[in-house]
C-alpha cells in the first residue's frame, strides 16, 4: 500500500503541474479523469450493424447500393467456418473449410465530439483475411493484401456533413482459398474500431513506454510519443503524462511544453521515475497504464491510455533466459489463431478458458505460429502472465506448397498463391505496422522474423550434411554426418538465383530494430546446421530450433557465442529432458499447445491436426497431463489405458517394456493413441500408464494392491502396470508420505441420462461474454460415459447466441452452426454469447431415451 506521505507528495506534484497548465487568468485545469461528459478522443467499437453477402458483387463500394437483403452481421465474422466442411474448392491444407468472395457494409453517422471539437475520424482494423479493399462514401481507401496485418485508414475527408449516413464496404478476396499451410479463415475476423479524436492528437500506435534501470526502489521511464497538428495553426501545448497502477491510482507524472507549427507533427520524449516498481512477471503480471493528455489552455485536446508494464529480459548463450534477473525455463507452445468451432473470429473469453488450462500445466510461453496475433489475444496473455514471441511470416521471397506442406516444387497455380506473391511489396509495413501495435505488450519478449524459411530455397536444404544423393540419409534430429566445413564448401558450390535468404533476414531484423532495441530478433530454423554459416543467423540476436533438439550440444560446440532454444519440438519427456540437462537451452515450444484447424493433408474427414495438448474443444488430453507432470509444480497423478495388444508395450516376465526399445526418445508429433475410460471385456491385459510428478505411485483394482511404481525405475517417465481388467475401479494413490494425492477411474454402466455443466453461472449481457456448456453421457451412478456416443440436441434461450457445437474430435466435420452435435467419447460442447438483455436464461439438451439435462445462466449488467 502507498504510504500517506508518499500520496501527499504525489498530490502536490500534480497540483502544481496543473497550475501550470491553466493561464494566468484561468481557473486550474484538472485532469480529465475528474470532468466526465468531455469526450477530446473517443473509441468507438465498430463491431455491429454490418451487412455481409458471400458472392461477387458489382458496385458493392457505392453509397446508392442497396444492401438490404443482405445477411446482418456483427464483427468478428468468418465467413468459412460458417460455411461447414466440404470438400468442393477445399483443401486439407486449410481445413476442408471454403473461402471465396465477401462484401461487408455497414451505415453509420459522421461521429462528432462533446466538447465542440472538428472531429478527425479513423478506422482501424485488426485483421481480415484477406487481399481487403476498404471503401467509404465510394472512396477507395487501399488496399491490404496480408491477413494478419493490422491497418487504420482516415476517414474525416469523405464523411457527409449534411446528416446524410455514411457508408464504409470492405470486399474480401479469400478466392486463393489454399494461399496459407493452415487454417485462416475468411473475413473481418477481428475488431474494429472508430478512433475519433479531434484535429490535434496522439496518432495511433505512436506511443511507446521504455524501462529502463529498474531496481526495487525505482524504475525509470521513457515515454516517446507524437503530436499531431491537423489545423491550419500553430499551438503551444501543455502535455501532461500520469502514470496509473492497475487499481487506477497515480504513482507518477511528467509535463512538458511543446510547440507544434500549422499542418506538422512532432515528437517528443519525457523521462519518468517510478517509484517502487511492481514488476510483470508471469506469477504476477503486474500493469501500469501511460495517460497522456495534451493541453491547450485549459482546454483538453486529446489524451490517450497506453497499458504496458515493467520487467527486465536478458540473454545468455550459456546460462539462458532470465526475467527480472532471474532464470527461467521457458515452457512454451505453439499456438494457431483458431479456435475449433468459432473458426478464427475468437472472442475474448474463448481463448481465456483456453489458457487458463494451458497456464494450469505449467505453460509460461506462447509462440504466435506463424502469423501476427490479435491484438485482444495479446491483451489476456499480459493479462495472465504468458511471455509472447510474436512470429510475422511464414513466406518470404519464395513460396510454400501448401499442398504437401513442404517446399515449393514447380510452378503455383492460383489458389494456392501465397503471402511471398506480396511480400517484396508489403513485408516492410506489414511488419511494422505489427511492431508498432505490440511493442508495449510486456508479454512479448522476443521478435520471430520466420518460420522454417530455409525450406523455399533449395540450396538450404541440399546443404544440411544429412543427404545423399539427394535422399536423407541421416534423421536431420541429430548431427549432421558432415562437418560444417564440408557442408558450407556444398553450399557454396550450389547455384541459385533470385533473393538471398541472408539478405532478406537482414533486412527483416534491421526493420524490427527500427522500432524496437529492448527484444531480441529470432527466427525458427530448419536447416540450423546450414543457416550458422550463411549469414542467417547474423542477424538474429537468438536462433530458435525446429525439432532439432539433437543439435543443441553440436551447435554449442560449434557456435558457443549464439544463445540457441527450441521453437517448435515434440511435447516429450525426451525434448524437455534435453533442456533440463543444458543449462544454455532456456526453453522450448512444443507443437502444438491446442488442436488446430488445417495441415490434414489428404486426409478427409480429418479437419486438422490432433497435435495438442488440448483437443478442438479446449478439452485436455492424455499429453497434456504428461507434459504438466514436466511443468507445474502442483502434484499431478493421470490414468489411461490400452488394451495390451494394441499398446507399445509387452511383457518380458513380469516386466513391462517397450515392443520396440528406445521408442520413448523418437520423435513423434502428437501422444500416442490411449485410452481415459475403464471399460473393457473381463480379463483381457490391460496396459495401465500413470503419469505423475511423484516420485512412487500404488495403484489398485477394486481395493487390491497391483504394487508400486516409480519415476527413478521408468526413464521414459511413465509409470506402467499390466492388469487383466474387472469391473470396478480403478485407483493411483501416491506413494509418498507427504502427498495423500489420488486419481481414480471407474468403469461406466449403460448410459440412462446427458449431464450438463458449465464454466460459469453468470454472463455479462454485453454481446461479447461466453460461457462453455459441456454435455456429457453419464450411467445411472453419474460416472461419465466415455466409450458410447449420442446425438444432443441443445435448446438455448433467446436472451443467448449460439456461436456453435463442437465434440473436440479432429474427425467431427458437422456443421458448427447448429444446436445439434453427436458426441465424441460421450460428450460435445456448446459455446454460448450473453446478449444486451438481463435476467435468466435456460439451456437443456436432450437424446434419444436418456434423461435430459438442464442449467440456468445469469445475465447481468
Amino acid at each position: 500500500m502507498m504510504s500517506f506521505k508518499r500520496s501527499v507528495m504525489i498530490n502536490l506534484v500534480c497540483l502544481v503541474v496543473m497550475a501550470q497548465l491553466g493561464n494566468a487568468d484561468d481557473d486550474v485545469v484538472t485532469p480529465s479523469a475528474n470532468r466526465a461528459g468531455e469526450g477530446a478522443r473517443q473509441e468507438v467499437d465498430f463491431n455491429f450493424g454490418w451487412k455481409f453477402t458471400k458472392a461477387p458483387v458489382s458496385g458493392g463500394e457505392s453509397i446508392e447500393f442497396d444492401d438490404g437483403h443482405w445477411q446482418d452481421v456483427r464483427l468478428p465474422h468468418d465467413w468459412s467456418i460458417e460455411s461447414g466442411y466440404t470438400q468442393e474448392n477445399t483443401s486439407g491444407a486449410t481445413g476442408y473449410l471454403p473461402g471465396g468472395e465477401g462484401w461487408y457494409r455497414k451505415h453509420f453517422s459522421t461521429p462528432t465530439l462533446a466538447d465542440g471539437q472538428s472531429a478527425n475520424t479513423q478506422v482501424l482494423f485488426d485483421g481480415v483475411y484477406n487481399h481487403s479493399e476498404v471503401w467509404i462514401n465510394g472512396h477507395s481507401l487501399g488496399k491490404r493484401p496480408s491477413g494478419y496485418a493490422p491497418f487504420h485508414h482516415n476517414l474525416t475527408p469523405y464523411l457527409t456533413t449534411d446528416g446524410v449516413d455514411n457508408v464504409i464496404a470492405v470486399y474480401v478476396d479469400r478466392t486463393r482459398y489454399i494461399d496459407t499451410r493452415w487454417y485462416a479463415g475468411s473475413g473481418i475476423y477481428r475488431n474494429v474500431k472508430l478512433i475519433v479524436t479531434g484535429q490535434v492528437h496522439t496518432p495511433i500506435w505512436s506511443t511507446t513506454i521504455k524501462t529502463v534501470d529498474v531496481e526495487s526502489d525505482q524504475a525509470k521511464l521513457i515515454v516517446e510519443s507524437t503530436v499531431k497538428n491537423d489545423v491550419a495553426q500553430a499551438y503551444s501545448l501543455n502535455i501532461l503524462t500520469s502514470i496509473q497502477d492497475s487499481s487506477g491510482q497515480m504513482v507518477s507524472s511528467s509535463h512538458t511544453q511543446l510547440r507544434v507549427e500549422a499542418n506538422t507533427k512532432k515528437a517528443f520524449q519525457q523521462d519518468i521515475s517510478l517509484p517502487k516498481p511492481q514488476l510483470w512477471d508471469i506469477d504476477s503480471p503486474s500493469l501500469y497504464s501511460a495517460k497522456i493528455e495534451i493541453f491547450n489552455g485549459k482546454q483538453l485536446l486529446d489524451s490517450t491510455e497506453t497499458r504496458f508494464g515493467v520487467r527486465t529480459l536478458k540473454n545468455d548463450p550459456n546460462l539462458g533466459f532470465f526475467l527480472n534477473g532471474k532464470n527461467l525455463k521457458i515452457k512454451g507452445v505453439n499456438l494457431h489463431h483458431d479456435a475449433g468451432l468459432v473458426g478464427s473470429a475468437v472472442p475474448k473469453g474463448v481463448w481465456k478458458r483456453r489458457l487458463t488450462q494451458l497456464k494450469q500445466a505449467g505453460v509460461n510461453a506462447i509462440r504466435t505460429g506463424h502469423h501476427a496475433a490479435s491484438n485482444e489475444f495479446l491483451d489476456l496473455c499480459d493479462e495472465m502472465g504468458f511471455l509472447v514471441q510474436e512470429e510475422s511470416f511464414d513466406e518470404w521471397d519464395n513460396p510454400k506448397d501448401k499442398r504437401r506442406n513442404f517446399s515449393q516444387k514447380g510452378p503455383v497455380d492460383y489458389i494456392t498463391e501465397g503471402y511471398s506473391n506480396d511480400f517484396a511489396e508489403w513485408a516492410e509495413r506489414d511488419l511494422k505496422a505489427m511492431l508498432m501495435r505490440d511493442k508495449n505488450h510486456p508479454s512479448i519478449f522476443q521478435w520471430n522474423i520466420g518460420n522454417e524459411i530455409e525450406w523455399s530455397y533449395p540450396n538450404y536444404f541440399l546443404s544440411t550434411g544429412y543427404l545423399k544423393n539427394n535422399k536423407l540419409v541421416s534423421p536431420m534430429s541429430e548431427p549432421p554426418i558432415i562437418t560444417p566445413q564440408q557442408s558450407k564448401a556444398l553450399f557454396d558450390s550450389i547455384v541459385t538465383t533470385g533473393p538471398k535468404l541472408a539478405d532478406t533476414a537482414a533486412k527483416l531484423a534491421g526493420w524490427v530494430r527500427d522500432i524496437d532495441l529492448t527484444r531480441p530478433v529470432i527466427a525458427n530454423l530448419v536447416t540450423p546446421s546450414v543457416s550458422h554459416y550463411t549469414g542467417f543467423t547474423d542477424v538474429l540476436d537468438v536462433v530458435g530450433y525446429s525439432y532439432r533438439s539433437g543439435l543443441y550440444e553440436y551447435s554449442h560446440h560449434h557456435y558457443p557465442d549464439k544463445m540457441i532454444m527450441g521453437t517448435e519440438n515434440f511435447a516429450q519427456w525426451r525434448e524437455w529432458k534435453a533442456v533440463l540437462d543444458k543449462p544454455y537451452i532456456p526453453g522450448i515450444f512444443i507443437w502444438t499447445g491446442i488442436d488446430y484447424l488445417g495441415e490434414a493433408e489428404k486426409q478427409w474427414p480429418r479437419k486438422g491436426a490432433p497435435t495438442g495438448m488440448l483437443d478442438f474443444s479446449g478439452y485436455t488430453k492424455p499429453a497434456y497431463h504428461m507434459m504438466k507432470t514436466l511443468w507445474s509444480d502442483q502434484p499431478h497423478i493421470y490414468i489411461t489405458s490400452k488394451e495390451m495388444a494394441k499398446s507399445v508395450y509387452r511383457l518380458e516376465g513380469d516386466r513391462v517394456v517397450e515392443k520396440k526399445k528406445g521408442q520413448w526418445e523418437k520423435a513423434r508429433w502428437g501422444w500416442r493413441q490411449v485410452n481415459e475410460h475403464w471399460n473393457y471385456p473381463v480379463d483381457e491385459l490391460v496396459m495401465v500408464e500413470v503419469y505423475t510428478n511423484l516420485e512412487a505411485v500404488e495403484l489398485f483394482q477394486n481395493g487390491e494392491s497391483l504394487g508400486i511404481q516409480s519415476l527413478s525405475e521408468n526413464e521414459d517417465r511413465v509409470l506402467k502396470w499390466a492388469v487383466p481388467y474387472q469391473v470396478g475401479e480403478l485407483v493411483a494413490k501416491s506413494a509418498v508420505a507427504e502427498s495423500p494425492l489420488s486419481y481414480s477411474v471407474r468403469t461406466a454402466l449403460h448410459p440412462v441420462a446427458v449431464s450438463l455443466t458449465v464454466d460459469k453461472q453468470t454472463l455479462s449481457a454485453d454481446n461479447y461474454d461466453v460461457a462453455h456448456i459441456t454435455a456429457q453421457l453419464v450411467d445411472s451412478n453419474g460416472v461419465a460415459v466415455k466409450d458410447q456416443d449420442r446425438t444432443f440436441a441443445f435448446s438455448v434461450d433467446e436472451k443467448l447466441r449460439t456461436l456453435g457445437v463442437d465434440n473436440g474430435s479432429e474427425r467431427n466435420i458437422q456443421a458448427h452452426q447448429s444446436n445439434v452435435i453427436t458426441s465424441h467419447k460421450g460428450r460435445a460442447l456448446l459455446i454460448v454469447q450473453g446478449k444486451a438483455s438481463t435476467g435468466i436464461a435456460d439451456i437443456t439438451v436432450a437424446s434419444d431415451n436418456l434423461e435430459g439435462g438442464t442449467i440456468k445462466l445469469a445475465l447481468t449488467h
